[in-house]
């Protein structure tokens, strides 16, 4: 009886690993309160939506099973309205007046560190997703779900001149153009010393202040430089704004690559077209092979529609926001607590399956390995084109 108990147990894991459903007892009791903030208004709002959109169905989906010990998961979420001074206060609401039992980060670098700086204080876990430069973050109880490594100026950049590479066209000039957003302007200084390490020839360097919304006299000034290849470091609707400058004076670069931006916006934007960017994961195969990507990416689909986004896929900033949740379930589960220092412990030395890949927590900073890809517009979808192992089927990286 002993033996049949333990295979029945060792198959219902099987199953809910794999996403699948089967009986279980509904969670019952006090709710575990995770709590955070998220750019709900203001710049950030664009891509902030599409994490708020990734938290509700994966909390919802912890509920329907057991939720975290049994209990329901209850997830308390402020509007940092774009702005890091507001999120460190909401984020000592969170702890001290809601007092929650564990906390996730928000969206963007600059926001981040606030929260950082909170959860240290108050010496609480913090799982974040969209942390920019890693070399900032010291605190030792803050774990990312965003793998780019920990020198993402030299991995990702490099990894964009990788794909560049296995083309006919590797571009002989460059212009860099970028806001002065902390992550991606720090992005841009990497991508300046990457080319002139590749040879290519850089003809301009330009940046504007984060908040800008006159993009023309940035698009003129790439215009005359007339370059093989630009590189924005653009985050949010940046990309887009200058798209539209570009196109206002029927520009269009033979090449071009965004740092961070809103993704479905870009997509569909009139001369994105080959644009590309970074991505951890899109829906298609091999990411979509695993069972849970595959129901995530069904139900996101349906809900970003109802919900009116501008596109209902998911990619990589709707991944890294599912993949924080992950990372944190994991932790609660294997320990069976709520004790932030035992969760840190446990994250320190094991790694968690995500839908993007294993993440691990021993490197610097607590970042592990660089599982960035290069994505592109191909008829109005981001597809991954490389590393050739990871791109959709069929699918290559194409040059104008």
């Amino acid at each position: 009886m002993k033996l049949i108990k333990k295979l029945i147990l060792s198959a219902t894991g099987v199953l809910l690993g794999l996403g699948l459903q089967v009986a279980v007892a509904a969670p019952s009791g006090q709710p575990i309160k995770v709590g955070g903030t998220l750019a709900l208004t203001g710049p950030l709002s664009a891509t902030a939506l599409i994490h708020k959109l990734a938290g509700e169905i994966y909390v919802e989906q912890l509920n329907k099973k057991n939720g975290l010990l049994g209990r329901p998961v209850e997830w308390i979420l402020k509007d940092d309205q774009s702005k890091p001074d507001l999120a460190r206060t909401l984020y000592e609401q969170l702890v001290t007046v809601d007092k929650v039992d564990l906390l996730l980060g928000p969206y963007a670098t600059g926001n981040i560190l606030s929260a950082v700086g909170v959860a240290q204080k108050y010496q609480k876990v913090l799982v974040h997703h969209t942390m920019g430069i890693p070399s900032l973050v010291k605190y030792d109880m803050q774990f990312p779900a965003w793998s780019v490594g920990y020198d993402p100026a030299t991995t990702v950049t490099n990894t964009l001149l990788d794909a560049l590479a296995s083309t006919t066209k590797f571009p002989k000039t460059i212009a860099i153009v970028s806001s002065k957003f902390p992550s991606v302007y720090m992005m841009s200084v990497g991508m300046r010393e990457a080319a002139k390490k590749r040879g290519i020839k850089e003809v301009l360097f330009l940046e504007w202040e984060f908040g800008n919304k006159d993009f023309g006299p940035i698009a003129s000034r790439v215009k005359d430089a007339n370059p093989d290849f630009i590189f924005v470091g653009a985050i949010g609707l940046e990309g887009n704004q200058l798209l539209d400058a570009m196109k206002k004076i029927d520009y269009v670069p033979p090449m071009q690559y965004f740092m961070y931006p809103a993704p479905g916006p870009l997509a569909k934007a009139p001369g994105a077209e080959r644009a590309m960017a970074g991505s951890i994961f899109e829906q298609h195969p091999p990411f979509t092979n695993n069972p849970l990507a595959a129901e995530f990416v069904k139900i996101f689909n349906e809900r970003a529609t109802k919900a009116g986004l501008p596109d209902n896929a998911v990619e990589t900033q709707a991944a890294a926001s599912y993949s924080a949740w992950q990372v944190i379930e994991a932790a609660v589960t294997a320990t069976k607590s709520l004790d932030d220092k035992v969760l840190a412990a446990w994250l320190k030395k094991n790694k968690v399956d995500t839908i993007q890949g294993k993440l691990r927590f021993d490197g610097p900073s607590n970042f592990g390995d660089d599982l960035l890809r290069v994505k592109q517009v191909q008829n109005g979808h981001w597809v991954v084109v490389w590393p050739k192992e990871w791109a959709a089927p069929g699918a290559k990286l194409l040059t104008q």
